[in-house]
């Protein structure tokens, strides 16, 4: 595994998930905690914290005696995960619709217009404003239980969100997936709000095959 140099910027289980993401560290991987420690500059406590949230996203796996180790996950879970997101994420924004307060929608309006501007940035600098703009709109639910278990799921698919980012043109795209969501919230239309996010969010056929293609990339042996 090659030398990653440390730096200030991403989190260390963010900077992991991307070496995992762009295929430097490969399914089935070993990761060892000292060999970790040493690549990026830290001591073992943040690795072995970094690990454990990397667990909790299903992205690896930590058996006893034989430490961790990056998991395989096949296409078809993966789809089957994004549905559930999807009708997680649907349900969010209908209740949001319906009680959006102008504290939520203050944080909404500027959060998609930080998205706006990570546009031009490039797909991590948009990855990390839409994360913000999908806990939003769970927060926006007011439903606690929900918004949980759509953090939770959401956390999972992190790196898959990443990757679809990375498709040509997905920015654009998602951005412009955002405009009809928030007129949706905005305008109190629960229906479209629950339509739009079912929409942006799973993977539908014409973006399956991109999906597919980024996803062979990154684990490509």
């Amino acid at each position: 595994m090659a030398k990653i140099l440390a730096n200030s910027g991403p989190s260390l289980r963010d900077r992991i998930e991307e070496a995992i993401v762009s295929g430097q560290f490969r399914p089935g991987d070993r990761l060892e905690e000292v060999t970790l420690a040493e690549q990026y500059g830290v001591s073992r406590t943040p690795v072995r914290e970094a690990l454990r949230q990397l667990q909790e996203a299903g992205l690896i796996e930590i058996k006893p005696r034989r430490g961790a180790a990056v998991s395989v996950v096949t296409p078809t879970h993966l789809i089957h995960m994004f549905e559930v997101m999807g009708g997680l994420e649907a349900i969010a924004g209908r209740l949001a619709a319906r009680r959006l307060d102008e504290k939520s929608k203050e944080e909404i309006q500027e959060i998609h217009e930080a998205c706006r501007a990570a546009v031009k940035n490039g797909s991590d600098a948009y990855y990390y404003e839409n994360e913000r703009f999908h806990m939003a709109i769970y927060r926006a639910s007011a439903n606690p239980f929900l918004e949980e278990q759509a953090r939770a799921l959401h956390r999972r698919l992190k790196p898959y969100r990443r990757i679809q980012l990375r498709s040509l043109n997905r920015i654009e795209h998602s951005f412009s997936e955002h405009e009809r969501i928030v007129k949706a919230l905005f305008t109190g239309d629960s229906q479209e709000a629950e339509q739009a996010l079912w929409d942006h969010v799973t993977i539908q056929a014409d973006r399956f095959h991109d999906f597919l293609a980024g996803l062979e990339r990154s684990t490509k042996i």
